[in-house]
């Protein structure tokens, strides 16, 4: 069907574990084809046959992440990444991270969760919580708090659950 030789397989399934590593979130079998076709880094059967021969292996996982299976990458798949990456062509390298970097500034100026803060000239804290999407502030509140445990654990509580406090408080200023 496809000739390949040993070398040029391996090469495919260590791409295809790199990009399960790199991307910073979780692909789907189709997503993960697609992104490979676009990349015209391997053909349709090849990426599907290397998929299924990672998962059978342990090297990757299918995981569900909210009603969807994704990607993982297991340890052996760690652990082969670590001794041969380097079979993986620097300009392939280059170009993923230049893909997953856009991406990864995109979300990030899609939405933002901020928690800054400084202290003042009374010795008290001052933290800002922000919640940023496209660049535009959604929502923006300063607390005057006494110590940094304070601020650590009411940051810590904003950037966990952004999505509940910003409703509550919405809710409860429009009741």
């Amino acid at each position: 069907m496809f000739s390949e030789n040993s070398e040029e397989l391996a090469q495919n399934k260590l791409i295809l574990l790199y990009i399960v590593r790199e991307a910073g979130y979780g692909f789907t079998k189709d997503e993960i084809t697609e992104f490979i076709l676009k990349k015209n880094y391997m053909n349709f059967f090849s990426i599907q046959q290397y998929l299924s021969e990672l998962v059978d292996s342990s090297f990757i996982d299918l995981v569900e992440n909210q009603d969807r299976q994704e990607y993982k990458l297991q340890e052996k798949g760690k652990t082969a990444l670590e001794y041969f990456s380097n079979k993986i062509p620097d300009f392939i390298k280059e170009d993923l991270e230049t893909e997953f970097q856009a991406q990864r500034n995109q979300a990030k100026k899609e939405t933002q969760v901020l928690a800054e803060h400084y202290q003042n000239e009374n010795g008290q804290y001052v933290v800002n919580l922000k919640l940023i999407e496209n660049e535009d502030t959604l929502f923006s509140l300063y607390l005057n708090l006494v110590s940094l445990e304070q601020v650590e654990i009411v940051s810590n509580a904003w950037k966990e659950r952004t999505e509940s406090i910003y409703a509550e408080i919405i809710k409860l200023l429009t009741e």
